[in-house]
Parts: structure tokens; C-alpha cells; sequence
């Protein structure tokens, strides 16, 4: 009893000193214990509050991680069904035009052509002769070693609109806001890897300094020179030889330039036409549709008149009449124009004598019928014409010689993309469209598995379901790659289905594209070409929507 008194007077007196102190009256040894057990307590509620709510956030990771993964494995098991689900889809017409700009062919007056690759049509045969042609010219003039002409031209490995790093020796292809493709980058004929472009550019993204020290590669010539500049570069690395990359550069082009200028690469084609230029009547019945319908015509290209007229002579042939008289058909035709200064200079026509291959000294202010007319330039060519900005359309093949100015000068522009037809049919596949579908699909869970899930909440599961879907998209993206190159993939695609560089100029230049002009044939020449309402930029492009997966 004794005992019990006594604690009740200790634990009376404890009480007392602890109002005391709260008070501020005084702070004993008995009021720090107290807040010292409370601190103690509280950190212990404040863990266990923790562990509560970190077994919680991992239960709704788990959860996520579960979530994504079912919706994965149930995309995979409807796989085999997608082909069926495809039908249903439309598919792009390979000879339709595309349009960037709405156009009214009805308010078109007059038509306009570029000769290479646009009115003529030529075979895979080409790129070997003007590829075969320049590297002599680089052994025999140049200097370069002589295992050169051994070399021979690969038509799997370029495709158009690539571009050149003159300073560090790279074939690289963009996508459309400027940066590398990372399964689209080449040092000579070896394909860099991510760590290789990391290590070499320090980012994906071309920069403006770095821009300046590109070359694009962006007309149907191209392909030869691109092969050529890799095979150079490639004897170089493998030789051991000390090189400078510009250097490559402004002898391959040199050597191109050389093949064009000199005539042996138009010699060459004029010995053996059967080999080398494609006949198409189509082309003169589009010509003549032009003609009945009272449309001005003329033809402007850089091409000398000597081969221009011994490929149309060729191409027209077959048509009763028009093979010695094609020029009838064209109310101007201008030679050696000298694109794309021939937009932007003030050079003056001359009047070019056909039988005696000479250049008449007269002043040019009127064009005549059935004459050629070398030289020149645009401001004077409106100047005799009167033709209106607005009412002429222009049809060529190089968006940036051909295209370009005439864009800037207020001519509409078709651009003539020969690939267009043949990528159009690989991208109606139903293979292709197969692996596009599932590629979506997992881009999207990819994208779902980034944006729910922190840093700090990656776990076991995560990692396995990330490796997963990498691996599984990046199966999905080298198939539709070797679809089209096995180098280098789609013209106007990357591999992860973003539009290309070679797509943003058609878009910049381009007021409608098409593989061949005569597929104009297929419209009335009152059409309005209107650019679809749910197109973002290229209207030739159809997207598989992933969710023909959900729907199995």
C-alpha cells in the first residue's frame, strides 16, 4: 500500500512538472521525457504510414504492369487474325495524285515539263551506266586507285533523298523535324549503330551548324552517286587510308557532273535506246488531251535538244506521226536552262539552230513556233509569255532544281516521284499493313508503360514487359524496312512510321505529287484536287489503327 501511494505521488508530481513546462513555467528532466517519447512515437507511425503506402503504390504498379501485359498478350493471341480484319481497310490508289495544296485544274491555262525522269521514263539499267561512267572518270582523271573499277553499282542499297556529311563522311537519311534515323545512318557501306551516332554526332537531332555541312541527294540521279560516295569512303576505311570526307564528296560529284556535262552519260543512252528510255503511249495521249483542250504547253529542262529529240523521237515512235514532229506539240521548248539559276538570274534566250548546232546572236522577245530556245531566264520568260503565276503548273522531278523556284515564283508544282507507285503497292500489302498494325498497337503500350510509371516504381516486371515490347516492335520495324530497302527503308517513311525529310520538301515544293504526269489521264481536266480533311502531312499514307486488334 505504502508502495502504491508512493507512485501515485511520483507520477502526481511528474504530471505537475509537465503542465509547468508546457506553460513555460519551467522544463524538468520529466517534461523532455515526454516529447522525447512522442517524437519516437510519431516516427514509428510515420514508417509504418510509409510501409502502408509503398505496399500500396506497388500493389497499383503491379496492377498497371498486369494491365499492360494482358492487353499485350491478348494483341498477340488476335495476330493471326489481323490479315482477315485488313480487308475491311481502303488502299491507296499507286497512279492516284496526292495533294498538298488544293488545286483547280480548271483554272490551270498552261502546262509545263521537265524532260528527265518526268516526260521520260527510264530502266534500273541508268543508274549502272552513270555509276560505271563516273568511276572511271574518278580512276582515269582523278587519280583515284584502281581498284575502283572494280566497283559496281548496288541498286538495294540508296534510295532518294538522303543526305551527305561532308565533314564526317555519313549517308544519313532525316525524318521529317531534322533528325537521324537511327537504322538509316552509314559510314561507307558499314550501318552505325545507336552508340556509334551517339559517339559520332552526340545527339540524333541536326542542328543548324551541323545542317550547314549536309548535302541532300534528292533527284532520280542521285542513287548512283550516293552508291558511289559510300564505296569510296568504305575502300578508304578498309585500306586503312587517310581521307578527308569533303573531299569524297566534291570528287564523286565532280565526277557526276562531269558524266552529264560532257554528253557521255546522254551519248550512252542515245547508242542504245531499247535499254535504256521506257516507251509509253500514255504520255502523248495526256499531251494531246492537253492540246484538244486548249491548254498551253511547254518544255523546259537542262538537258541538251540533241537528246531530247532522240529520246522523244524514240518514246513516240510507235505513234503515226508525232515521231519527227514532237516539237509540235509544245507551244515553247527551252534547252539547256541552266535550273535552278534559271529562276533567279537574268541570263537572256537565245534562239538555238538545229541543223547547224549553232546559237543565233538575235534578240529573243517572242517565242515562234517549232523553234528551240537555249539559256534564258524566268523573268523574261513571263515577260514574252504573259503567262500568270497562278495559271501555270509545273511538272519535274527534283524538288529542289525543278520545284523550288517555281513554287517561289507563284507557279503551282507537281512533283513526279517514280517510287511512289512501287511504295504505294508494298504499303497496300496486307504483309505490310500486318506489321504496321502490330507496331502501333505496341507503340501505344510502350507509351502507356512510360507515362504511368515513374523512375523510382521501375520493378522486375517492368523491365521484363519493357524488354518485351521492345523487342517485339523492333522485329515489327525491320520487317516494313525490308519491305522497301534493306538499307535504308521507305523514301518517305522512317522505321518508326514518322514522315522523312525527302517527305517534308515534297510537302514544302509540292502542290500535288504523283508517280508519272500521265496519271492525269484519270482526272477531268475541270477537276478540283482537294487535300483530304483528316490527313496530318502526307495524303498517300494510311495508318493501321491498332485497334483492329481490340476488336478481334
Amino acid at each position: 500500500m505504502v508502495s502504491f501511494r508512493r507512485l501515485v505521488s511520483l507520477c502526481s508530481s511528474s504530471i505537475k512538472r509537465t503542465a509547468c513546462s508546457a506553460s513555460g513555467v519551467g522544463e524538468g528532466f520529466g517534461g523532455s521525457n515526454v516529447r522525447g517519447y512522442s517524437a519516437i512515437a510519431s516516427s514509428r507511425q510515420i514508417e509504418l504510414k510509409s510501409n502502408v503506402e509503398a505496399q500500396s503504390n506497388t500493389a497499383v504498379v503491379d496492377d498497371e504492369i498486369a494491365k499492360i501485359q494482358h492487353a499485350f498478350d491478348a494483341a498477340r493471341q488476335g495476330f493471326h487474325k489481323i490479315p482477315k480484319a485488313l480487308k475491311a481497310m481502303p488502299k491507296m490508289n499507286p497512279k492516284g495524285i496526292y495533294v498538298n495544296k488544293n488545286l483547280r485544274l480548271d483554272n490551270i491555262q498552261v502546262y509545263g515539263f521537265d524532260y528527265d525522269y518526268t516526260l521520260a521514263h527510264y530502266s534500273a539499267d541508268l543508274q549502272s551506266l552513270i555509276y560505271d561512267l563516273a568511276k572511271e572518270h574518278m580512276v582515269n582523271e582523278l587519280r583515284y586507285p584502281d581498284i575502283c573499277m572494280e566497283f559496281e553499282y548496288d541498286p538495294t542499297f540508296p534510295i532518294r533523298g538522303l543526305y551527305y556529311d561532308r565533314l564526317k563522311g555519313c549517308l544519313l537519311k532525316l525524318d521529317f523535324f531534322g533528325s537521324i534515323e537511327p537504322d538509316g545512318c552509314y559510314f561507307g557501306r558499314h550501318k552505325l549503330s545507336r552508340k556509334e551516332i551517339k559517339e559520332i554526332y552526340g545527339t540524333r537531332h541536326i542542328g543548324r551548324d551541323q545542317a550547314r555541312g549536309l548535302v541532300g541527294l534528292m533527284d532520280f540521279f542521285c542513287f548512283s552517286e550516293a552508291c558511289l560516295i559510300a564505296d569510296i569512303v568504305q575502300h578508304f576505311v578498309d585500306a586503312k587510308l587517310e581521307f578527308d570526307a569533303c573531299y569524297i564528296y566534291e570528287d564523286v560529284n565532280r565526277a557526276i557532273q562531269h558524266v552529264h556535262h560532257s554528253g557521255l552519260v546522254h551519248r550512252g543512252i542515245l547508242a542504245d535506246p531499247p535499254r535504256y528510255l521506257v516507251k509509253n503511249g500514255e504520255l502523248l495521249r495526256f499531251l494531246r488531251m492537253l492540246r484538244n483542250k486548249g491548254k498551253k504547253l511547254f518544255l523546259l529542262t537542262n538537258s541538251p535538244f540533241y537528246f531530247v529529240d532522240g529520246g522523244m523521237s524514240f518514246m513516240l515512235e510507235d505513234s503515226t506521226g508525232y515521231k519527227d514532229s514532237w516539237r509540235e506539240i509544245f507551244d515553247v521548248v527551252i534547252a539547256k536552262a541552266n535550273k535552278p539559276e534559271f529562276y533567279t538570274s537574268e541570263h537572256p534566250f537565245r534562239c538555238y539552230d538545229t541543223e547547224k548546232d549553232t546559237l543565233a546572236f538575235t534578240k529573243v522577245d517572242s517565242f515562234l513556233p517549232n523553234k528551240i530556245y537555249y539559256h534564258g531566264c524566268l523573268k523574261s520568260f513571263l515577260q514574252i509569255t504573259k503567262w500568270n503565276g497562278p495559271e501555270v503548273i509545273y511538272f519535274g522531278d527534283h524538288l529542289f532544281s525543278d520545284l523550288r523556284g517555281p513554287s517561289k515564283a507563284g507557279w503551282r508544282t507537281a512533283a513526279i516521284i517514280h517510287e511512289l507507285e512501287s511504295e504505294i503497292h508494298t504499303q497496300n500489302e496486307d504483309s505490310y499493313r500486318f506489321e504496321q498494325a502490330k507496331f502501333h498497337i505496341i507503340q501505344e503500350l510502350l507509351g502507356k508503360l512510360h507515362s504511368t510509371l515513374g523512375t523510382s516504381q521501375r520493378n522486375a516486371k517492368y523491365e521484363s514487359l519493357m524488354e518485351e515490347l521492345n523487342e517485339e516492335r523492333q522485329k515489327a520495324c525491320s520487317m516494313m524496312k525490308r519491305m522497301f530497302n534493306r538499307s535504308f527503308g521507305a523514301t518517305f517513311l522512317t522505321n518508326t512510321g514518322q514522315e522523312s525529310a525527302f517527305a517534308y520538301h515534297i510537302h514544302q515544293y509540292a502542290d500535288v505529287y504523283t508517280s508519272k504526269p500521265e496519271n492525269f489521264l484519270f482526272y477531268p481536266p475541270e477537276a478540283w484536287l482537294h487535300v483530304p480533311f483528316d490527313i496530318k502531312i502526307m495524303p498517300h499514307h494510311v495508318k493501321v489503327p491498332s485497334t483492329l486488334f481490340k476488336n478481334q
